[in-house]
């Protein structure tokens, strides 16, 4: 059974462009996806719902690519090594809500 949970975290323009050019490079290559999020690994299905939000308030704007999918039981790791093919990056202890969403805020 699943918990709700809402994460996000700040990061610098290097190291958010560094996992967008990893998520791009899955998603282009048809190959699985992991990244660890606030100590949980998260393997992002190749059949998520791959979206762009604006949302403007109180004088904000924010911006947030989302990858969305139903949870199930199943694995990124499609050769039964206990391995992803894409392992998650060390570096990613925190990321963005909601599975792998990745956000950029201008205030």
């Amino acid at each position: 059974m699943s918990v709700d949970r809402d994460v996000e975290k700040m990061y610098s323009v290097t190291e958010f462009v560094a996992k967008l050019r990893r998520l791009a490079d899955a998603l282009e290559n048809d190959t699985p996806f992991s990244v660890q999020v606030d100590g949980e690994k998260i393997a992002v299905p190749r059949d998520a719902i791959l979206s762009v939000e604006h949302e403007r308030e109180d004088g904000n704007e924010e911006l947030e690519f989302q990858l969305s999918w139903k949870h199930e039981v199943a694995e990124a790791d499609e050769d039964g090594d206990g391995q992803d093919e894409d392992e998650a990056d060390p570096a990613d202890e925190a990321e963005t809500a909601e599975d792998v969403q990745k956000s950029a805020t201008a205030a």
